[in-house]
């Protein structure tokens, strides 16, 4: 007993086996979506033999597979045949420009096998991807337009939360201009400037990304509004504009490096511009955001010096580089957005 007369709580390793063992869930996702089970759904539903030849599935183990996706959440059955739930009716139906499982078949093809090395990466510090192998993975994909163009689809299914949120939490009506550095497909600028007719602008990518940056653009009526903005931010220096915005850049790079984007973009920006730096920032207490958290070890297995940062600690390098009225808000999920502005 405890004092007060309150029972002590059970301790049971429930929740440590349940951790231990969540990579079985994670994978079943993965690989339903990597055999394009939700999209075949998303035609109705369907009987598990029905599942099993549409996606030429042995039959031993679909109905445990599609089970397991029903208590999962990510299915639905009535009787004996299965649909999608609304969710991943909506975002892994490959077929919906919704789609957002571009970054799962990332993490199902690269990241769930380089994260087996993880315990490696934390006894060595080093990368545990194709570096491990002397290859360089944006090397090779930025060679192969239709790899790249995957690529990048997936970082807008990464983004397009935050850029529904950017779009309607910052300011935009104090500027005319943005400009997305390392923009991808472009998808920020695009949700910004289709919610914001008064402005323009477009994004900052190495030169290959441009027909694929183009063609995003243009699916959305903005070509006139949008335009693509070659160069390496590393090498060379910062296109202006009243807003720049960096997503999913700074947890890429080192300390030295963070700081020597942060002093290019001020000095790009005019006076009183602002910039928009967005990812899974960790809370400052460092016990919340696990996501971020994750994220950071991610960039363990797969960077040399690349790490996630809280809150505080952006905006102690912003103010270093010279910005002013600095504040964190919170966008979609675990990201949030940091935000400074030069001073007049």
């Amino acid at each position: 007993m405890l004092e007060g007369g309150n029972m002590e709580q059970e301790v049971t390793p429930e929740p440590i086996l349940q951790l231990g063992t969540a990579f079985w869930a994670s994978k079943t996702l993965l690989s339903a979506v990597e055999v394009g089970l939700f999209t075949h759904l998303a035609n109705g539903p369907r009987d598990a033999n029905s599942v099993a030849m549409g996606l030429e599935l042995h039959p031993k183990s679909v109905r445990d597979f599609l089970d397991a996706l029903v208590s999962l959440g990510m299915l639905e059955r009535s009787g004996d045949e299965y649909r999608n739930s609304a969710t991943t009716d909506l975002f892994l139906d490959r077929n919906k420009p919704s789609y957002v499982g571009g970054m799962l078949e990332m993490a199902n093809a690269r990241l769930y096998p380089f994260w087996g090395s993880l315990t490696e990466a934390l006894r060595t510090g080093h990368p545990q991807n194709e570096a491990k192998v002397g290859e360089n993975f944006f090397t090779a994909l930025y060679q192969d337009p239709d790899g790249l163009e995957g690529f990048l689809h997936a970082m807008t299914g990464i983004s397009m939360g935050d850029a529904h949120a950017i779009a309607e939490k910052f300011p935009w009506d104090r500027h005319q201009t943005v400009i997305d550095i390392g923009a991808a497909e472009g998808c920020v600028p695009a949700q910004v400037a289709l919610r914001h007719p008064h402005l323009s602008g477009g994004g900052f990518d190495l030169p290959a990304v441009a027909p694929i940056f183009e063609k995003h653009v243009a699916s959305f009526g903005l070509a006139d509004r949008l335009r693509f903005y070659p160069g390496d931010f590393i090498a060379d220096p910062l296109p202006t504009a009243d807003v720049l915005i960096m997503g999913h850049i700074l947890h890429d790079w080192s300390l030295d490096e963070k700081l020597m984007l942060l002093r290019k973009a001020y000095e790009a920006l005019p006076a009183g511009g602002a910039l928009i730096v967005y990812e899974s920032i960790i809370d400052d207490d460092r016990r919340a955001n696990t996501f971020g958290l994750l994220m950071s070890l991610n960039m363990l297995i797969e960077t040399q010096d690349g790490f996630d940062y809280t809150g505080a600690d952006c905006l102690s390098w912003m103010a270093d580089v010279g910005f002013r009225d600095t504040y964190v808000e919170p966008l979609a999920g675990p990201d949030s957005m940091v935000v400074g502005i030069k001073s007049t």
